[in-house]
């Protein structure tokens, strides 16, 4: 892109607020550069001279409905791994599970339900179900159901295939990199794909978290929601947060990432363990 195509300040401007608008996420003055040089790739591909040209089609009416998933898929990040803090997965199956068991025979029937929110290619719903799987391989009565949902599409059809590089598969442990993963007959390509078994007790959707309605349509037991409301502003925050409480069961379960916290926010919701907080069941609530 050369010097005279920069993105101007007026349509950076512009284009951070069609961004808060339509998906919460705040993009600061400094953010600038970033979000020029990720929006490269997208001039080639639609053969645009200029961000000028892209601003005007993606803030008209008629483009912003055809460009605009694509605009959020260049502004989101989408870093994730395998096991990603992985004293999350130990408190889940240790003291969680065991909590909505014992206090409301979750589990069964239905099944616990859980949502990863903002799960990007993949890595943390298919962890879980590997955790999972395995608890209810040890507690036969034990049942649960899986979705997974994020604002890219990009990263939603990377997460429904399911394939993975070599060097991405590590944080698994050995015995459930075995049981759970296939490795390519192409042993030079040096990839893995999820198994079909795994897979199929996934359900990936595209929601944006940012609408009124998440359209899940009933209470959630636990939600995984790590490492994205860091993304938002104190009030876009308050008010996800808020809508997480009311989608959770009471005595259910919100975890966020390593570096999030509820500390200034006005939300429902108690420490549990690290980033972990839970909704007061009804016996608690005062």
């Amino acid at each position: 892109m050369r010097d005279m195509d920069a993105l101007s300040a007026t349509n950076y401007r512009r284009l951070s607020e069609l961004i808060y608008d339509q998906c919460g996420i705040h993009l600061a003055a400094e953010k600038q550069s970033l979000l020029e040089s990720r929006l490269r790739k997208r001039l080639r591909s639609l053969s645009m001279a200029s961000t000028a040209e892209y601003c005007s089609y993606v803030l008209a009416s008629g483009g912003r409905a055809e460009e605009l998933p694509h605009l959020i898929d260049v502004v989101t990040t989408n870093k994730t791994d395998f096991f990603r803090e992985s004293q999350h997965f130990d408190f889940l199956i240790r003291t969680a599970l065991p909590s909505l068991e014992s206090s409301r025979g979750a589990g069964t029937g239905q099944g616990v339900l859980l949502w990863s929110a903002g799960c990007s290619t993949g890595e943390e719903p298919y962890t879980l179900a590997m955790v999972l799987t395995e608890h209810a391989e040890r507690n036969s009565r034990f049942q649960f159901r899986l979705l997974a949902t994020d604002i890219s599409t990009v990263v939603l059809e990377q997460a429904r295939r399911a394939v993975f590089r070599s060097e991405l598969v590590q944080p698994i442990p050995a015995d459930l990199r075995r049981k759970y993963l296939l490795r390519s007959k192409d042993t030079q390509k040096r990839l893995y794909r999820v198994v079909p078994e795994l897979r199929q007790k996934v359900e990936f959707r595209r929601l944006n978290l940012m609408d009124g309605d998440f359209g899940i349509g009933e209470p959630v037991d636990i939600i995984f929601c790590r490492n994205v409301i860091i993304y938002f502003d104190p009030p876009t925050r308050a008010r996800l947060l808020q809508k997480f409480t009311r989608q959770l069961r009471p005595g259910g379960y919100l975890f966020l990432g390593h570096s999030e916290t509820l500390h200034g926010l006005d939300v429902p919701l108690t420490p549990a363990g690290p980033t972990v907080y839970r909704k007061p069941d009804a016996a608690t609530r005062g």
